[in-house]
């Protein structure tokens, strides 16, 4: 089934319940203008969710404001905004991105990271709807939404003292859980097609992933989640050559997982009933003291001495292909 025009847009890809859901809360949040707060792991698409809430029923501008990068001597002014000679070098009035944002939505990302001192002001700016730039005298009324995000534990982050208390329960009203791409693997094949229109849309030459390919990437735990996704597909299209990948076009961590994943399922090949008919077969778990490289090498060469030779039963005690089989064997001058 291919995914609607907006949900496209809106970047909310997958057909798992774990997206089912997440699309459910979006459209009630986007009911009200009562504060939300996305939690979830970098990667998982919180701003994605975040303007898609906005999205849902426009009003006024999507305003993010990145709370890990406000420099700490200028935040307030970032934030607020100043007036003429508040301080030195504010030679004209400006406004804040607050200020920008009324009458729309103010994304905090990475709400965690904000000071104290601007926890303050920002509860304040949740409970009466108002902010004082810097340097002015008069309190200033704003109509908008606000939704934060952070990939912290703020429950946490409140028994440290490191988050206000006050400020948690006033954006904890309506919370969206995003979960990474490791519990919603079924949605990779489509993140995978999405991701090379785009690079196709951008110059990226054409590449149409194998099913060996897919294996190895829904097989792939990706703790950078969607984030991670998209930029190995990106790197993948530009590294391919005549619509055919290599295994070393991958990024190391996923060669990693990969090479680790096979061994260890011949380790439990190896170790079972059939393996133990030749017990010079046997094999350990990958060790640390053993690179991965010579845990592979090693792991063929019994393969091919448990079969006496036959490559393709080899691949098939392997768990691979036959081609991907001969190519290793060429890598390693087995063959």
């Amino acid at each position: 089934m291919e995914p609607r025009e907006n949900e496209i847009a809106r970047g909310l890809l997958g057909q798992s319940p774990e997206i089912s859901s997440i699309r459910r809360l979006i459209e009630k949040a986007s009911r009200n203008r009562l504060p939300v707060l996305i939690l979830g792991e970098s990667g998982t698409g919180k701003e994605v969710v975040a303007r898609a809430i906005h999205a849902a029923k426009p009003r006024g501008q999507f305003v993010p404001i990145d709370c890990g990068s406000l420099v700490d001597t200028l935040m307030e002014s970032e934030l607020f905004g100043h007036t003429k000679g508040s301080f030195s070098g504010a030679a004209e009035s400006k406004k804040g991105l607050v200020e920008i944002a009324d009458g729309g939505t103010a994304f905090f990302d990475e709400i965690g990271d904000l000071p104290l001192a601007m926890q303050v002001k920002l509860l304040r700016l949740t409970q009466e709807r108002e902010f004082r730039a810097v340097g002015a005298l008069a309190w200033r009324s704003v109509d908008l939404r606000v939704i934060a995000a952070t990939h912290r534990n703020l429950r946490a982050e409140v028994a440290a003292g490191r988050f206000r208390q006050d400020l948690y329960y006033r954006l904890n009203v309506f919370t969206i859980r995003l979960p990474p791409l490791r519990e919603r693997k079924q949605d990779i094949p489509l993140l995978i097609d999405h991701f090379i229109h785009l690079g196709t849309a951008a110059g990226l030459p054409e590449f149409r992933p194998g099913p060996e390919l897919i294996d190895v990437l829904t097989g792939y735990d990706w703790p950078g989640n969607v984030r991670e996704l998209k930029h190995c597909i990106d790197r993948l299209s530009a590294m391919q050559s005549e619509g055919m990948w290599n295994a070393a076009y991958l990024p190391s961590p996923l060669q990693d997982g990969q090479q680790t994943s096979g061994l260890n399922c011949l380790s439990e090949v190896l170790n079972s009933d059939r393996g133990r008919q030749s017990p010079e077969t046997s094999l350990a778990r990958i060790s640390p003291i053993t690179s991965i490289l010579e845990s592979e090498r090693h792991s063929i060469e019994n393969a091919l001495a448990a079969t006496g030779g036959e490559r393709a039963r080899a691949a098939q005690l392997l768990g691979i292909g036959r081609t991907t089989l001969y190519r290793k064997m060429k890598q390693y001058g087995l063959g």
